[in-house]
């Protein structure tokens, strides 16, 4: 468990914080391997030299504007995805795009700028998360070719967004197996030996949904003074990882999970801030766009409320994001629930 602990003088009633080495002395974190208290300096205007610095030392009254767009991006065409012995022999990990794939990711750079780019804004920025895998990595280095070092803020690379693991070298008979049993079983729930199924995607992705929260939260994408709305994160994944994350973000049921088709290759879903700074993806997308991913009309209609609520409201109008989960209702009663 890590610790911090602060010096403090008493407060004054403006809450200011004096930094002189008579009343800030040390301040200890943590310890290293062998048990012993390490210690950080303060600077000279007395914050800690992380992004964090300014949440724990000066609450601030307003929070930072939330990036413009979340844009999930789905890698280019690989070569697993024309050819799937290759998983017989080359670790999912290692997996590369094709010629085709590397057209995609510059291509799908291309639109993403211009998308950008009719916000009509001087200060726009992108900051990447990547999946380690190679393919993603690959799609990335395409991504950036449309964008000027100055435009790009940061690169993560994120493991909890990576491909859901089938179980290392892969049995090509064996896998059309477990593919057809997963179709009975069921598509979320469905484990593949040594590997993972949706929901075990699901619990990492909901790791990476809430420091992806704190990061925005905190504005660590934001330079030094900067203050700017015009961010843009990008979450270069899979298929599945990307239809997860969704589903983690919108609380979108297993059943609504199991209706999605998955994303083509070098293509991108949009999450863009509304009028009251939810994300929606009916910002940027029609509604027959989402539709053909498969949106039930409930889900458009959550999706239509999110263009125009405001962070920390809730949809009173749909509490379970879907049917029911009762069944003892009379139909007018059980109207908000349908």
């Amino acid at each position: 468990m890590c610790m911090i602990c602060y010096e403090y003088p008493p407060q004054t009633p403006d809450m200011s914080i004096t930094t002189s080495s008579s009343t800030i002395r040390q301040i200890n974190c943590c310890e290293d391997t062998v048990g012993r208290r390490k210690r950080l300096s303060v600077d000279d205007t007395g914050l800690f030299t992380f992004p964090e610095k300014n949440l724990i030392l000066h609450t601030p009254n307003v929070k930072p504007p939330r990036p413009r767009r979340i844009i999930l991006v789905r890698h280019g065409q690989s070569e697993g995805n024309v050819d799937e012995s290759v998983y017989t022999r080359v670790a999912d990990p290692n997996i590369r795009l094709t010629e085709r794939g590397r057209r995609e990711a510059e291509e799908c750079g291309v639109r993403i700028r211009e998308m950008i780019e009719k916000d009509g804004a001087d200060d726009w920025k992108v900051y990447f998360y990547v999946s380690p895998y190679q393919r993603t990595i690959e799609t990335l280095r395409g991504l950036g070719k449309a964008f000027d070092r100055s435009r790009i803020a940061g690169v993560r690379e994120e493991p909890r967004v990576r491909e859901q693991d089938f179980g290392n070298f892969q049995d090509q008979e064996q896998m059309k197996i477990q593919k057809a049993v997963r179709v009975r079983y069921g598509r979320f729930f469905y484990r593949f030996p040594n590997g993972e199924s949706a929901a075990d995607v699901y619990d990492r992705i909901t790791g990476f949904r809430e420091t992806l929260r704190t990061d925005i939260d905190i504005g660590r994408f934001q330079p030094p003074g900067e203050q700017s709305p015009n961010m843009n994160l990008v979450i270069v994944s899979h298929g599945l990882a990307l239809r997860v994350f969704l589903m983690r973000w919108y609380k979108w049921t297993v059943e609504q999970f199991e209706g999605l088709n998955n994303m083509k290759n070098g293509n991108v879903l949009v999450m863009q801030t509304g009028q009251g700074g939810r994300y929606s993806l009916l910002v940027h997308h029609t509604q027959q766009e989402l539709i053909d991913f498969g949106l039930t009309p409930q889900m458009l209609d959550d999706q239509i409320w999110q263009k125009t609520a405001k962070p920390g409201e809730l949809n009173y109008d749909y509490l379970t994001n879907g049917p029911s989960f009762f069944t003892h209702f009379d139909d007018e009663s059980n109207g908000l629930f349908s």
